[in-house]
């Protein structure tokens, strides 16, 4: 007999999670909570709520954490212009810790003894759930299905559901999409079907969220972008919420054929994944972040945060957000986003987001310094030459001990 006598899982309503209630049930003879959130995935979730009665749930938690989601991760993450590997907006491994954080507080509510996720035992998202849930509460017990039962297909999860009286709508569940599809308010991914081949093109009508940029409008647009600490707070003047920011610039974005990208990463478990992606509003915000941080930070505060950029994109990547070290980085990339102040102008074009224009109160741009015409002597030319012969220095003695360069 398990020692396990409520669960809280992260449910979607979908033909998964509904089958790993019916098998929490019946395998653990446990009750089970669910919790549904609503992060921006443009799919309605109040009907998880009657799938879940339907499935003899009592107690169903579905809330709304869209602000939450962009103010409290999303936000943060682009403070530190995060990109992982180069490519990858990082739009579902930062979705991840907020899920975690809900789920343990959810399980100290309701006094539940281990929570539960749909994630294979091939992805990160498992790594990235319990890494998190242990962090927040290092007792609780985890139950991954996936790493548990003999199903192994879509087809085996069906039949599972017939066996067992489980309420799915077979006929719509054989219609889904042939891409594995994750969307939350920063992005929207797919992986499988021709994608598990890293030489075939996506298909056109996979994107769901953008047009492509030869269909895109002839004409350029143009939005101005407030910043505040480092966060948009407006878009052409008008103040947004967190989440209402980022909603605005996927509709622009996309109406732009601006956010595709097409990657092949390196997964924490040890594989290589292809998976498309779609982040207007992200790679919006990355461009227009870094442009107004042009301005105002100073180079060495730059150039550390750029050295220290991939480390901190690892950690979110890899399950890491509620470490101590994520949370240390964090507060020295806090520290420099309190002169990130101003205004950034661009134009989307066809699938480019090009910079028109940057200023800010906080600016260290010095027009009479940086002028190519008179300068009134504010700049004295002459200093260069100690300059450069004090940098070249180390050099010049070791080309006169004979370690020439060539």
């Amino acid at each position: 007999m398990s020692d396990i006598k409520k669960v809280v899982l992260a449910y979607s309503g979908g033909l998964d999670t509904s089958v790993i209630v019916r098998w929490l049930q019946d395998n653990y003879r446990c009750e089970v909570v669910t919790f549904t959130a609503d992060i921006g995935q443009g799919e309605e979730v109040e009907p998880a709520r009657a799938k879940a009665r339907a499935l003899g749930v009592k107690e169903i938690y579905i809330d709304d954490l869209r602000e939450e989601f962009v103010r409290d991760f999303v936000f943060p993450m682009f403070r530190a212009n995060t990109i992982y590997e180069g490519e990858y907006l990082l739009g579902t491994s930062i979705a991840r810790p907020l899920i975690a954080k809900r789920l343990i507080e959810i399980a100290n509510e309701t006094g539940a003894d281990a929570i539960s996720h749909g994630a294979t035992g091939k992805g990160n998202d498992q790594v990235r759930f319990e890494l998190g849930a242990y962090a927040l509460k290092p007792g609780i017990k985890v139950i991954a299905p996936w790493r548990e039962w003999d199903m192994t297909s879509r087809e085996t999860l069906m039949a599972y559901c017939k066996t067992h009286n489980i309420p799915v709508d077979f006929s719509s569940a054989k219609k889904k999409s042939p891409y594995s599809m994750d969307a939350n308010l920063l992005h929207i991914s797919y992986e499988g079907g021709v994608l598990e081949s890293p030489w075939a093109e996506a298909e056109e009508d996979m994107w769901r969220w953008s047009v492509s940029p030869e269909a895109a409008p002839d004409a350029p647009t143009y939005i101005e972008l407030d910043f505040e600490r480092g966060d948009i707070t407006a878009i052409d003047g008008v103040a947004m919420s967190p989440a209402t920011v980022l909603e605005t610039l996927n509709k622009v974005g996309g109406a732009n054929g601006i956010g595709r990208d097409d990657i092949v990463e390196n997964r924490y478990v040890g594989m290589k994944s292809r998976g498309c992606y779609e982040t207007p509003g992200g790679t919006i915000m990355l461009k227009a972040h870094r442009a107004i941080e042009s301005l105002t930070l100073d180079r060495e505060v730059a150039h550390l945060k750029d050295d220290l950029m991939p480390r901190y994109a690892n950690m979110i990547y890899n399950g890491y957000w509620w470490s101590p070290e994520r949370r240390m980085l964090q507060t020295a990339i806090d520290e420099s986003q309190k002169v990130v102040n101003g205004k950034v102008r661009l134009k989307l074009y066809k699938g480019n987001v090009i910079i028109a224009g940057r200023q800010s109160a906080d600016s260290l741009f010095d027009e009479s310094i940086a002028t190519f015409e008179e300068d009134a002597g504010a700049y004295n030319q002459k200093d260069a030459e100690g300059f450069i012969k004090l940098n070249a220095l180390r050099m010049r003695i070791a080309a006169n001990k004979g370690r020439s360069p060539l």
